[in-house]
């Protein structure tokens, strides 16, 4: 199967492409560059392949919870892609694909959400795989729950930004620490391709971001 996937909702924006068990991958620091990035990538990587759009089986894109203006990117950039193409598209949570990304057998998500937030989620690695323990969310770092159990390994930008709130909320749950991970597109396909083998992809003007936050910004009387 041959699947596009890219992923714009953090700094990192990424893309990749599956080919029948192989994947090509570009990603780079994008700050708030990605919508000038991406798709000279996907054009890279489609080059790199002998590919054209209409070759490909679907098209996978990270949904969210991240960036606004990221998600709102990416997810637009999936619709005109698949509508042009007449290709299935498909959302992939971004928290799964961090938690996917990382590899360990259980893992706490947490991306910085700005105002003084995080985007939270715990993933168990199964052999049919990941199983949600819980549910992808916004808090303050002090207020994350922690997951049953120890042996838990933490992902993403939160760990960094608010180190010592999210240490002692979890506290012995977690046994390592990887604070520079992102969600990554190469991670969004892997998660994508059963679902497009078992026909779940959606047309192209069903795909919508996962934005969990409804507030973008803080009041003056919040600052």
């Amino acid at each position: 199967m041959k699947l596009l996937a890219f992923d714009t909702s953090t700094e990192l924006c990424s893309a990749a492409l599956t080919l029948d068990g192989q994947c090509l991958s570009r990603a780079v620091q994008a700050g708030n560059r990605h919508s000038e990035l991406l798709l000279p990538m996907i054009d890279s990587l489609l080059a790199e392949a002998g590919l054209t759009l209409r070759q490909l089986d679907g098209i996978a894109f990270g949904q969210g919870p991240g960036s606004f203006t990221g998600l709102r990117i990416g997810c637009g950039i999936a619709q005109g892609l698949a509508y042009g193409a007449d290709l299935p598209v498909l959302g992939v949570g971004t928290l799964e694909a961090l938690a996917w990304g990382g590899g360990a057998g259980q893992t706490i998500t947490c991306l910085d959400a700005r105002m003084h937030e995080v985007y939270y989620a715990a993933y168990r690695r199964t052999p049919d795989g990941l199983v949600c323990l819980i549910e992808p969310s916004v808090l303050a770092p002090a207020a994350v729950p922690s997951p049953p159990g120890t042996g838990w390994h933490g992902c993403g930008s939160g760990f960094s930004a608010y180190a010592k709130a999210l240490d002692q909320a979890l506290g012995v749950a977690l046994d390592g620490i990887e604070a520079d991970a992102w969600p990554e597109a190469r991670a969004v396909a892997e998660l994508a391709l059963p679902v497009f083998r078992a026909g779940g992809g959606l047309p192209a003007e069903r795909a919508e971001p996962r934005y969990v936050r409804d507030k973008v910004a803080l009041k003056t009387c919040e600052r």
